[in-house]
């Protein structure tokens, strides 16, 4: 009987064969990668959508050199790390509330004076 295998994804983004299974799973489209019980992806899984897309890796070294970033759910420290580390990775952003237009950089509203006469 053959022994199973595993179709894992290189740090050259090509499939290679391995008797181990994937310690990491990934998202193809968004290149993100996290760990095989992450909520996010299971939910994705879940609803049907993620399967068609889904790679795995051997490591976290091997998921990083493939040009994929952490997910923000299952491994928030990797991502802030990521995420802070300037024009080759994330862009430098605190919060989503800080992109242009959003609620944050909106002015606030001052409520207008009542029965306020102007002097002419």
């Amino acid at each position: 009987m053959a022994a199973k295998t595993y179709t894992l994804l290189g740090p050259d983004r090509r499939p290679y064969q391995s008797a181990t299974p994937g310690a990491l799973g990934g998202y193809r489209p968004a290149r993100i990668y996290g760990r095989l019980d992450c909520p996010a992806a299971l939910r994705a899984i879940a609803r049907g959508q993620y399967v068609r897309n889904r790679v795995f890796f051997a490591d976290e070294q091997t998921a990083v050199a493939a040009g994929y970033r952490p997910c923000a759910v299952c491994l928030p420290a990797a991502y802030a790390q990521w995420k802070g580390s300037g024009p080759f990775g994330a862009p430098q952003v605190t919060s989503p509330r800080n992109y242009p237009g959003s609620c944050s950089q909106r002015e606030p509203k001052i409520p207008k004076a009542a029965n306020v006469k102007s002097a002419n």
